[in-house]
């Protein structure tokens, strides 16, 4: 996907705040969505960080009654898009709308051309078959997946713009800062493509990654200190700011 194309669909110029809620049930992610939802943030993701993805779908159909027009994406943890995509469709046929889903493994194999990707391509069947309209952000050389080596950083994430709209990255864990010289590595190889990072951004950081990332998926960073699960309300409206602020300046 156009970056421009993804920064006019958020109406926003500066990087895209979505925050990441580690769900534990359905009274603490809807909690945590009116938090997101009160601060201004244009959407949230949903992961199941304690419990089989099944057990996720009930709360993503209460979130979705509760908030019609809410821009919603999700992650099931360690689930690629050839499982996911399915069962995404079926939801849009129950009428369940899912804006988009954030898989950490795409699949991508950065030591083969596009057209020999045959992970990726199975994915991206499933996806067509599927008949899921919602945008796909793809990890890529991206944390607690196969060691991707940096040399081939820009390889990896080339491929990638094949297979998805948004390619996503991330540090080494959970919380971890990425490198800055990997997210230029990564933009430069993207040209115009969408670039999420999906680890370690804060208030404190974000400005450093600005100017590359279209899309911060955050939790820790704007997380209550200590808290795996719930997001600070001042926290996530400072990296509002200074996201609106570089905006502001573009």
């Amino acid at each position: 996907m156009n970056r421009r194309a993804f920064h006019r669909l958020f109406q926003s110029p500066g990087p895209v705040v979505l925050p990441v809620v580690h769900v534990l049930d359905a009274e603490q992610a809807a909690r945590n969505a009116a938090v997101a939802i009160a601060e201004g943030a244009p959407g949230l993701f949903l992961i199941n960080h304690d419990f089989a993805y099944p057990d996720l779908l009930p709360i993503v159909r209460h979130l979705r009654r509760l908030w019609p027009d809410l821009w919603l994406g999700v992650n099931f943890l360690a689930v690629t898009g050839r499982e996911a995509f399915p069962v995404l469709g079926d939801l849009a046929c129950e009428g369940v709308r899912i804006d988009a889903y954030w898989a950490d493994d795409a699949c991508i194999d950065e030591r083969r051309p596009p057209e020999s990707q045959t992970e990726a391509k199975a994915v991206d069947a499933a996806r067509r078959a599927s008949g899921w309209s919602g945008l796909y952000f793809g990890g890529t050389a991206f944390k607690k997946q196969r060691a991707v080596d940096p040399e081939d950083f820009a390889a990896a994430a080339a491929t990638a713009t094949h297979f998805m709209d948004a390619v996503c990255t991330s540090g080494t864990a959970t919380g971890q800062a990425a490198d800055l010289g990997k997210i230029a590595t990564f933009r430069d190889a993207i040209g115009d493509g969408t670039l999420a990072l999906a680890s370690g951004i804060t208030p404190e950081n974000a400005a450093a990654y600005a100017g590359h990332v279209d899309a911060f998926m955050v939790a820790t960073g704007i997380n209550t200190p200590g808290d795996f699960y719930n997001i600070d309300p001042e926290r996530l409206r400072a990296l509002l700011a200074i996201c609106r602020q570089h905006g502001a300046r573009l």
